[in-house]
């Protein structure tokens, strides 16, 4: 099941430096040395058109990340009733190591929030290999006012975690939402949630967790 870890203001302070970390925590086995290739398969949603996100894997293989450039849901001011609620579903085709297959342990989402004073945000996220039918769905608040940086970790435990099927490839699927409500604020004052980046420098990051596959042992 997924546990959830350190949400608003002070878990921001988390894991904001490069857009990938020079360490990570480990799961499982140690991760393969060969090259592993994430290939974006689909985009889609109201919060990532095509060509808005971009995949990185972290030198060490422990982790990858995802850049998002346009994804902000906002409420108030000259704000429509569809900008609101963003969403954007993903589906990667992750290239590993012969031998190697791999799970995701813990997904770590990042961005900015300015909400006003009676505004609500909202941040959820599931994420699933495609044709299984074990995903579970993380869902994260925050109040205004707020204005600053935001994080929140969603974390696997260590025996739930699903791993890919050994010599199979399925694509990973990522699905996530942001919502803002500005009911009870102030109808013109803006508030939003963003989970994108202009510099690269906010992004979701995902662990791996690698595992041998048994002919290989």
């Amino acid at each position: 099941m997924l546990s959830t870890l350190g949400t608003g203001a002070a878990a921001a302070a988390l894991l904001l430096g490069s857009a990938l970390p020079t360490s990570t925590p480990r799961w499982g086995d140690d991760p393969p040395a060969g090259k592993i290739v994430i290939d974006v398969a689909t985009v889609n949603g109201s919060g990532c058109r095509p060509g808005s996100a971009a995949v990185a894997v972290a030198p060490d293989n422990t982790a990858f990340t995802v850049t998002y450039s346009e994804y902000l849901a906002q409420a108030g001011g000259a704000s429509k009733p569809t900008d609101g609620r963003k969403n954007c579903q993903i589906a990667l085709n992750v290239h590993v190591p012969q031998g190697f297959t791999y799970a995701v342990a813990r997904a770590d989402y990042r961005g900015y929030a300015s909400l006003a004073p009676g505004a609500k945000g909202l941040e959820q996220a599931n994420y699933y290999f495609q044709g299984d039918p074990h995903t579970a769905r993380a869902t994260h608040t925050f109040s205004g006012p707020y204005g600053t940086d935001w994080q929140t970790s969603d974390q696997t435990d260590v025996d739930q975690l699903v791993y890919a099927p050994c010599g199979e490839e399925r694509y990973f699927n990522i699905n996530t939402e942001l919502r803002v409500d500005g009911s009870q604020a102030d109808p013109k004052a803006t508030s939003y949630m963003a989970m994108d980046s202009t510099d690269g420098s906010i992004n979701t990051l995902y662990h791996f967790a690698w595992k041998q596959c048994p002919a290989t042992r």
